[in-house]
C-alpha cells in the first residue's frame, strides 16, 4: 500500500493562512487524530468536497483552530483520498501542525510527490505535470497564460496530432508489407514524404520556439553598455522603476556592474549596469571598464546607449565593434535635446535601434516592442502550445531526427522496412515527451526540482 504523505502546501511564511495537505489511503484516518470538528462529525463520515470548523489538538494540547477540506478517490489533485487542513499562517504554527500530522502515521512529502501521484494516477500527462512548476514559478502575464494553457493540454494536443499523423503511416507501411495478399493500397512514396515533410516542419516549428518560451520563463542576461554619461545608469533606473543607479553629470560615476532583475512588458530582463567604455589611466576605472567588456561577452543581450546630445566618438566605435553577433539593440538616448550623434554610422552597425529619452520615459514603448521582436516573443502564441524544459526540447529534438532518418531513407532509395523504423523510432521519442511511455529515471527527474507541498 502506497504510504500517506503530507507536506505545506503554501509559502513558507507569515500570512493570513497556512494550508496542509495530506494525500494517501489514511489520510482522513490520520486527520482525525488531530482534527475535532465543532460538529463532532469526524471526516471518515463526511461527505467528498466538504468543509467543516474545528480545532487542532496535539493529544490534548490545542494548537490551533481551523477548516477541514475533505476530497475522495479518485476526484482529487492526485486522485487519492484527500484531507487539506487550513489554519492560522504562521511559520510557527503550521510546522507544529505538520509535526503532529506526521507524528500521527503520515510521511513527510518528496518535492512534487502531489504532482507525481497525479501524474502515476492517470490525473494529468507529463507535459501537464510539468506545468504546474511553470505556473508558480510565472514572472509575467504571458509566461503564466502559456503554462495554464500546458496543463490544459495544448502541448499534449500539438504533440499528438505529429504522432497520430506518424501512428498513420507505419500502421499503413506494416499492413502493405505483412499483408501482400489483401487488398491494402499500396505505399505511394511521394505521399509518404510529403507526409512526413509535413511532420518535420510541425516538430522544426515546435522546438523553434523554444527558445522564445525559456526567455518568458527564465529572463534574458541583459547588459546595458555605453560610454560614460550616455545616459546608461539612468536607463537603469527607468527600467528599474527607482533609482538603482548613481545618476550624476561626472562621468564614470557607475565603476562596478550594478544588477537587478526587471519584466520589461513580458520579459524579464536580468539587467547589469556597466561602467563606461572608455580609455582610461585611472586603475579603478580600468577595472570597471575590463569587467563591462567581460560582461558583454556573456549577455544574452546588450542595451548598446548612445548619446544623441553628442557627437560620435572613437568610444561610440569601440562599442559597436565590441558588439560583435551578440544580439543587441542601439539606444539613441537624450532625445530631448538637440541631435549631434551621427546615427547613420549606428544604422550601418545594427538594424534594431530604439530613440528614447531615459530621463523622461519617452519611447520605452518602442524599446518594449523592439526586445520582444529580437528575442522571439512577439511571434509566440502561447495557446499553440510550446515546450517548456530541456527534457521535452531533446525529446522533441530526437524524434525530429528520427523523422529526418526516414525522409532520407526515402530519397535515399532504401528499402521502406527501414523507413517504417525511423517512423516508429520517432513515435516512441513522442511518447516519451508527453509520459506515454517513460521509465521511473525520466519520470524522478521530471519533478525533482518542484518545491515542496506541491
Amino acid at each position: 500500500m502506497e504510504k500517506t504523505i503530507a507536506a505545506i502546501s503554501t509559502a513558507n511564511g507569515v500570512g493570513g493562512l497556512g494550508v496542509i495537505r495530506i494525500s494517501g489511503s489514511e489520510s482522513k484516518e490520520i486527520a482525525d487524530r488531530i482534527f475535532r470538528s465543532v460538529s463532532g462529525k469526524r471526516l471518515t463520515q463526511m461527505k467528498p468536497y466538504t468543509a467543516t470548523y474545528g480545532k487542532i489538538y496535539d493529544g490534548e494540547e490545542l494548537i490551533d483552530e481551523g477548516v477541514a477540506l475533505v476530497f475522495c478517490a479518485p476526484h482529487s489533485f492526485t486522485g487519492e483520498d484527500v484531507v487539506e487542513i487550513s489554519c492560522h499562517g504562521g511559520m510557527f504554527v503550521t510546522k507544529k501542525v505538520l509535526r503532529c500530522i506526521l507524528k500521527n502515521g503520515a510521511s513527510p512529502a518528496e518535492p512534487g510527490e502531489f504532482t507525481k501521484r497525479a501524474f502515476l494516477n492517470g490525473k494529468m500527462g507529463l507535459t501537464e505535470a510539468e506545468a504546474v512548476m511553470d505556473i508558480i514559478s510565472a514572472r509575467g502575464e504571458q509566461s503564466a497564460r502559456a503554462a495554464a494553457l500546458t496543463m490544459e493540454g495544448s502541448l499534449h494536443k500539438r504533440i499528438d496530432r505529429v504522432k497520430q499523423r506518424l501512428t498513420t503511416l507505419a500502421a499503413h507501411l506494416a499492413a502493405w508489407a505483412d499483408y501482400p495478399e489483401e487488398d491494402i493500397p499500396q505505399v505511394e512514396e511521394t505521399e509518404l514524404r510529403k507526409s512526413l515533410c509535413e511532420c518535420r516542419d510541425e516538430l522544426m516549428k515546435l522546438l523553434n520556439s523554444y527558445d522564445a518560451g525559456k526567455v518568458m520563463r527564465e529572463g534574458v542576461n541583459t547588459v546595458i553598455a555605453g560610454k560614460p554619461n550616455a545616459g546608461k545608469s539612468t536607463l537603469m533606473n527607468l527600467l528599474s522603476g527607482c533609482e538603482r543607479s548613481i545618476v550624476t553629470n561626472v562621468p564614470g560615476t557607475t565603476r562596478d556592474i550594478i544588477e537587478e532583475t526587471v519584466m520589461l512588458g513580458d520579459i524579464p530582463l536580468n539587467l547589469s549596469d556597466t561602467a563606461g567604455i572608455h580609455d582610461t589611466n585611472d586603475p579603478v576605472e580600468l577595472i570597471g571598464v575590463q569587467r563591462a567588456k567581460d560582461r558583454l561577452k556573456k549577455a544574452g543581450l546588450v542595451l548598446a546607449v548612445f548619446d544623441s546630445s553628442q557627437e560620435l566618438s572613437e568610444d561610440d566605435r569601440e562599442l559597436t565593434e565590441l558588439l560583435g553577433t551578440t544580439p543587441s539593440i542601439a539606444i539613441i538616448n537624450k532625445t530631448d535635446l538637440p541631435q549631434k550623434l551621427d546615427v547613420e554610422y549606428i544604422k550601418s552597425k545594427t538594424k534594431h535601434i530604439v530613440y528614447i529619452s531615459a530621463l523622461s520615459g519617452e519611447g520605452l514603448q518602442s524599446l518594449e516592442n523592439e526586445v520582444a521582436e529580437l528575442v522571439g516573443t512577439a511571434s509566440l502564441d502561447p495557446s499553440e502550445g510550446i515546450l517548456s524544459s530541456e527534457r521535452q526540447y531533446s525529446a522533441a529534438n530526437s524524434a525530429l531526427g528520427a523523422v529526418n532518418e526516414a525522409i532520407d531513407a526515402i530519397e535515399l532509395g532504401i528499402t521502406l522496412d527501414a523507413v517504417t523504423v525511423s517512423i516508429e523510432g520517432a513515435i516512441g521519442y513522442l511518447c516519451e515527451l508527453v509520459g506515454e511511455s517513460v521509465n521511473e529515471t525520466v519520470v524522478n527527474s521530471v519533478f525533482h526540482s518542484f518545491c515542496v507541498g506541491k
